[in-house]
């Protein structure tokens, strides 16, 4: 997806993959058997918890990679350098990169590595569901208002999803506006006077804590001194919404499931818990 030339062995393979969204894809198109390590953050499956682990996203333990004697290391555009990319090529091993910077993106990615592991036939099933689930999504929020939405990666600093992410994609099809308009990067940081500019109705924080649960409060995942930007509209009507980071962040499998936290969280009213399922 990078308009790379990746030689990929036509037999089972031993996989590397090096970001939680492509070991869930791997797992999904029933391949799991096939990985042979994963980063430290990949924990979903649960039996993805018993792999041998390479280190983080960004910068992986080249050296422990290599141990495993992998086929073939599956990346992300975003999420691993391409620096990596090019170290693990100079090793002798296969490295195939996936890019889900759009809805569109994320369904193609899927797509694509059924290819590679040769799983065409689950990789369909796969996307057919999340379709499906989407298709749900649109008709309850069709006829429903579009508020403006500000959705943060991360509250302090505030780093939020743009124009130019494929959460931008999620938070239309899940019946709201992304305030964050520019396309410079997917993932701009922002400042007080910058979300005041924007006035979001509502701001939902990406939950990054281990387990966190759907009825997390806000002040959970944000400072205490958020509360003194009354003139935020989101902050005003106590329209500050976290949500759980693993599937909305993860443009995989679970991406449907994301979706639709996303539209439960933009249009359930003020004070209304967020359903446990």
């Amino acid at each position: 997806m990078l308009g790379r030339i990746v030689v990929v062995p036509d037999r089972p393979l031993r996989v590397v993959s090096l970001a939680p969204s492509l070991t869930e894809t791997v797992y999904a198109l029933g391949r799991g058997d096939w990985l042979v390590g994963v980063t430290e953050f990949c924990d979903y499956p649960p039996e993805a918890r018993s792999k041998p682990r390479v280190g983080g996203i960004a910068a992986p333990s080249l050296e422990r990679i290599v141990s495993l004697a992998p086929d073939l290391a599956l990346t992300t555009a975003e999420g691993n350098s391409r620096n990596t990319m090019e170290q693990l090529e100079r090793l002798g091993i296969a490295t195939f990169a996936l890019k889900p910077d759009s809805y569109a993106g994320v369904i193609g990615s899927i797509e694509t590595l059924g290819r590679v592991l040769g799983a065409e036939r689950a990789a369909w099933r796969v996307v057919q569901e999340i379709q499906e689930r989407v298709r749900t999504v649109r008709t309850a929020v069709a006829d429903r208002p579009r508020p403006r939405v500000l959705y943060l990666i991360w509250a302090d600093p505030m780093i939020a999803a743009g124009a130019a992410s494929y959460i931008n994609d999620l938070l239309g099809l899940a019946g709201g506006q992304n305030v964050v308009k520019e396309r410079t990067v997917p993932y701009p940081r922002l400042d007080w006077e910058q979300v005041i500019g924007r006035a979001p109705q509502i701001i939902l924080v990406a939950d990054h804590r281990a387990g966190a649960g759907r009825t997390a409060s806000a002040a959970a995942v944000t400072p205490r001194e958020w509360l003194e930007w009354q003139a935020v509209p989101a902050i005003r009507s106590g329209r500050v919404v976290p949500i759980p980071g693993d599937t909305v962040l993860r443009p995989g499998p679970r991406v449907g499931e994301g979706l639709a936290r996303l539209a439960q969280a933009i249009h359930r009213e003020p004070g209304e818990r967020q359903e446990s399922r």
